[in-house]
């Protein structure tokens, strides 16, 4: 299994269970068997990659242990080259399991269409796994626009309240923001070949193009707005809070922890690497924005009523500690900021499954409505309580080994950003700790009936809530993983 297909299978197995599911399309019973089993299929797929790693395939890039390099498109230098890194094994691990976890939640919440809900579901796991293994920046850019549509569809015709408006305003974001990644992509394509003669988007080839200082600070501003929308990054977090608002359950949970972490990886891999120096000229520019939406999401979710919005501004905060970690570009602040990508995806995830789950108990997400709910479903409470504080990064628990990795690894670079950041770390405490409060342990304030959490409910947070605490409590395996491609990563960009 040490070869290349293994990683076009992890592509293209989502999307080819995804196309199985058609000759069943009026069976939800089979369509749901199909889908689930393909999910699983996959989750196990990206699990065997764990032990491939220790024995890299010969002809790899340095810090590759998969690789796969074919002729495409000869005339313009496309090929089909993918390659899994340490960084990419622990995200396509993410992928597989969030997928799995959103597929869970749509067992029963999806009636209308199941068929087309999970082809869509299926088609953007085979997009966002393409995201996360292209080395060929063609190849990517194709990947990144296949995983989009897919969540378009998602929100607008599943979705609630504003679907449509919410669908439309993720679709326009996220559009200017693939032009700006396809023109810079142009550009350094031309560049290159400028250069050389040689016309290629392979990632290794155009990060040797010497590239004007000038011009290296359009083309990466260019790179960095389009990931940055993605990431959100403040100011361009505004369509996050509408999408995970009007989303369903499994637009949510895959938003929150896969979508999110597209834009972070793009700037890791593609971004820093393809312009250096222009990352380091910007690197003020970064951290200030980072900083400001730790601070500026805190603020916003402590005035929310709406817990799904309320989760997703804590998103966005959580997020800026990433940036802050990859505006450091040291290795601790960089593995911290990977790491905390993982965390994030698993933590909040989790949280949005559980709005979801009350959502469709009580059919309300206003704080205000709830109160006593520890009484009533106490093991749903007590699930709540773990993710909650994992998400405010209480230690023992994941968040807190990769906010703590950001922080101390920025802070050579600037102490006034982690001071600042620091302040991000209180702040989610106590709008965590006001919503548990007004969720789980006040008085009753209408009389809603929350049935406790079924078994596959409760089998599933207990899986994630064990990787939140092993993470938490022993983080070395994922670091060690981390170790090679991020001293490549900060070393040359150094």
């Amino acid at each position: 299994m040490n070869g290349y297909p293994l990683l076009t299978i992890l592509i293209f197995l989502p999307l080819a269970t995804g196309l199985c599911l058609l000759p069943v399309w009026r069976c939800s019973d089979k369509l749901r068997q199909i889908a689930m089993g393909g999910a699983l299929l996959e989750l196990l797929l990206a699990c065997l990659c764990w032990p491939v790693a220790q024995w890299p395939q010969a002809g790899a890039p340095a810090g590759f242990f998969l690789y796969q390099d074919l002729p495409w498109i000869a005339e313009f230098g496309i090929r089909y080259t993918l390659g899994m890194d340490g960084i990419s094994l622990l995200l396509v691990m993410l992928t597989a399991f969030i997928t799995m976890v959103a597929m869970l939640t749509s067992r029963h919440s999806i009636t209308d269409r199941p068929g087309l809900h999970y082809l869509l579901i299926l088609a953007m796991e085979s997009g966002i796994m393409g995201v996360f293994l292209s080395l060929d920046l063609f190849l990517f850019y194709l990947f990144w626009e296949l995983m989009l549509i897919p969540m378009f569809f998602l929100i607008g015709i599943w979705g609630h309240g504003r679907r449509i408006y919410s669908a439309i305003k993720f679709f326009l974001f996220t559009l200017v923001g693939s032009l700006l990644m396809l023109l810079a992509i142009i550009a350094i394509y031309l560049m290159h070949a400028s250069q050389t003669g040689v016309h290629t988007f392979n990632l290794f080839s155009l990060a040797g193009t010497v590239v004007p200082h000038a011009a290296g600070l359009w083309l990466y501003s260019a790179l960095l707005l389009a990931f940055a929308i993605k990431f959100p990054i403040f100011p361009l977090h505004t369509w996050l809070p509408d999408a995970h608002t009007d989303a369903p359950t499994a637009g949510s949970v895959i938003l929150a922890g896969l979508l999110l972490k597209t834009g972070a990886y793009g700037l890791v891999r593609f971004g820093y690497p393809l312009f250096p120096d222009a990352a380091k000229t910007l690197t003020p520019l970064l951290l200030t924005l980072a900083v400001t939406g730790i601070l500026y999401a805190s603020w916003v979710a402590f005035a929310q009523r709406d817990m799904k919005r309320l989760v997703a501004y804590s998103s966005v905060g959580h997020m800026g500690f990433v940036a802050l970690g990859i505006a450091a570009w040291t290795p601790v602040a960089l593995s911290g900021a990977i790491l905390q990508m993982v965390n994030h995806g698993v933590t909040t995830s989790a949280l949005f499954a559980m709005i979801g789950m009350l959502d469709e108990r009580t059919h309300s997400r206003e704080i205000s409505d709830y109160g006593g709910v520890w009484g009533k479903a106490p093991v749903l409470a007590f699930f709540f309580v773990l993710f909650a504080m994992a998400s405010a990064g209480l230690p023992g628990l994941n968040n807190f080994v990769g906010e703590f990795l950001i922080l101390t690894g920025s802070f050579k670079i600037s102490h006034l950003a982690v001071i600042l950041g620091f302040l991000g770390v209180i702040l989610p405490l106590v709008y965590t700790v006001r919503l548990i409060q007004e969720l789980l342990f006040q008085e009753e304030r209408k009389p809603l009936t929350i049935p406790d959490l079924s078994v596959m409910e409760c089998s599933m947070l207990a899986v994630m809530a064990a990787i939140d605490i092993y993470l938490g409590l022993h983080p070395a395996p994922l670091l060690d993983m981390l170790h090679t491609p991020v001293s490549i990563l900060a070393g040359g960009a150094g």
